[in-house]
Parts: structure tokens; C-alpha cells; sequence
């Protein structure tokens, strides 16, 4: 089985590392919500859902902020008080870069799961 979320993740990658300004990707919700934390922490620039004949894709526009992303797997699940430890797993250095989490009030960022006192499966990574 393919991971959409992935291939989205690692499409934005290496086109940032091109020096691309835009890219479509596949379209799926989660793929939409996780593009929406990246947009709303200014990762990427604007987005937008295109319909096609069978599926969807999603046209990004990228802004150039991006070093790495990618999805954690297997997807480990985080307590509450265990984010320091993902967050040197995963990302280069203390307050640079973010974890994406899924919880059951929807998608964080590890800063919010942080503040909320909330635990989560962690999905991906990017900074």
C-alpha cells in the first residue's frame, strides 16, 4: 500500500529542493489538513483543491522555507509528557521545526498538543 501522505511530503521536499515555486500533489483530507498547519506555521505558501475527472490533486505553491519533511513511521503514539523525546528524535534542534500529531480533537502541532496537555499518534515531521 502506497502512503499518500508521504509522497506528499516527500513531493514538497524534493521541490524545494529544485527551487520550485509550485507542485501538485494528491488529494485527500489528511493530506489538506496537514498542508493547512504547514501554511498556517508559513512553510508553504497558498493552496488549492483541484477536481479532476477520477480524483482530486491539491496545486501548492511553495515559498522556500522547507529543509526537511517527511512522515513518521511506524506512527509511534506520544504521551503528554514525552514530547521532548520526539522532538529530539525528529527534529534538528530546540525550537526549530514542528511534529505533527494526530489527536482525537484533530491535528496539532507538538507546541499545541504541548500547551493542551494532550497526547497523540505522531504523523510527520518538517522543518
Amino acid at each position: 500500500m502506497a502512503d499518500n501522505l508521504a509522497n506528499a511530503l516527500n513531493a514538497v521536499k524534493v521541490s524545494e529542493g529544485k527551487g520550485k515555486h509550485e507542485i501538485t500533489v494528491p488529494a485527500s483530507k489528511l493530506i489538506r489538513e496537514v498542508l493547512t498547519i504547514l501554511q498556517r506555521e508559513g512553510y508553504i505558501g497558498d493552496f488549492e483543491f483541484r477536481e479532476d475527472a477520477k480524483s482530486g490533486t491539491i496545486r501548492v505553491s511553495l515559498v522556500g522555507k522547507v529543509n526537511n519533511c517527511g512522515v513518521v513511521a511506524p506512527r509511534f503514539a506520544a504521551k503528554q509528557g514525552e514530547w521532548e523525546k520526539w522532538e529530539q528524535r525528529y527534529l534538528p534542534a530546540r525550537n526549530v521545526g514542528l511534529l505533527i500529531i494526530s489527536t482525537s480533537t484533530g491535528l496539532l502541532t507538538n507546541v499545541q498538543a504541548r500547551k493542551q496537555g494532550v497526547g497523540g499518534r505522531l504523523l510527520a515531521f518538517v522543518y
